[in-house]
């Protein structure tokens, strides 16, 4: 008879005293794992490689904007996005045009309406360019760094414009356009007489007892009455003199009229400085509050009585004309 086949099976100590063991660790092999591209990252590898190498390299001084179907011989375009049509990309000031603005406001004292005017700059646009030229050389001055291989970079890749000294220049923007205001929104039928005259300040009348006329609400009314003199055959250069004479006196008394105003606004407070903070406190009069309890120019008139634009119910068309 064979023997019988033992039904004991050596434990893993047992083991392990006769050859050498390793508990708890398994082999993990050391091959780079497949790189996983998702369906979008995969589509775009093979159109980057495919008909988008041409956005590759961008041409300094020229737009690269992305387009349905185009080539190498395709011609610059302003659409930076091709389904929206509508959108236009609007060139920029480049450094140079930020210079010579700069350099007319404060080095040659020009007023910011006469450079507006000279150059078809938007005022508000003047005044941007003219406090972050005061920053950036402030910063100069001071030795901090500026990100100019940054700005360098995005400028020449937006359409720019620029401008050249003691030459006429192309307009860069519309400057005297007038925006519309919420009181002639509404349809209105005045009626007049045919032979009177009904000026755009009747119109503006017509609109609201208090609204000024087109002439008086753009930015440059000065423009206007200098285009009048040289229609009334005034020569050019006295009539553009003429015109930088009252801009200059209009920018004097909106300056006048501004520290006036902070003027007032220092008389009516009071400060109290302590170690860390000032305190400031003004004299109030809390009855002044409109006739509807919602001036403006009261203390805490967004808190007041609600407004009932979009309640169900109300009437929300005019129902009386000026």
């Amino acid at each position: 008879m064979p023997p019988r086949i033992p039904n004991t099976i050596p434990s893993i100590a047992d083991r392990c005293l006769s050859q050498p063991c390793i508990q708890g660790k398994a082999s993990f092999s050391t091959t780079a794992s497949r790189p996983r591209f998702t369906k979008s990252r995969r589509l775009f590898r093979n159109w980057i490689n495919g008909p988008g190498s041409v956005y590759r390299k961008h041409t300094p001084g020229e737009t690269n904007y992305l387009q349905p179907q185009r080539n190498a011989s395709d011609l610059k375009t302003d659409n930076p996005f091709p389904l929206n049509q509508q959108f236009k990309s609007e060139p920029v000031l480049d450094d140079r045009a930020r210079e010579i603005i700069w350099e007319k406001v404060m080095r040659d004292g020009e007023t910011i309406k006469a450079v507006s005017a000279e150059l078809g700059v938007d005022i508000r646009r003047v005044a941007a360019v003219v406090r972050l030229k005061e920053v950036e050389k402030d910063w100069v001055a001071k030795g901090k760094r500026l990100a100019k291989p940054y700005a360098k970079a995005v400028l020449s890749m937006l359409p720019t414009h620029t401008f050249r000294v003691d030459q006429q220049n192309v307009p860069f923007e519309p400057i005297n356009e007038l925006h519309v205001h919420p009181y002639t929104m509404k349809q209105i039928f005045w009626p007049t007489s045919e032979s009177r005259h009904f000026t755009r300040a009747d119109a503006a009348k017509a609109f609201h007892t208090k609204m000024l006329s087109a002439d008086e609400r753009v930015p440059h009314p000065e423009l206007i009455q200098m285009e009048k003199e040289v229609l009334q055959r005034r020569p050019l250069w006295d009539a553009s003199g003429r015109f930088k004479q009252a801009v200059m006196e209009s920018e004097r008394k909106a300056a006048d009229k501004e520290l006036a105003k902070a003027a007032r606004d220092e008389k009516r407070t009071t400060r109290v400085h302590t170690k860390r903070f000032e305190f400031r406190f003004k004299q109030i009069n809390s009855e002044n509050v409109g006739p509807k309890g919602r001036a403006r120019g009261a203390v805490g008139w967004r808190y007041g009585a609600p407004y009932y634009d979009r309640a169900k119910g109300e009437i929300k068309i005019p129902t009386s004309v000026p």
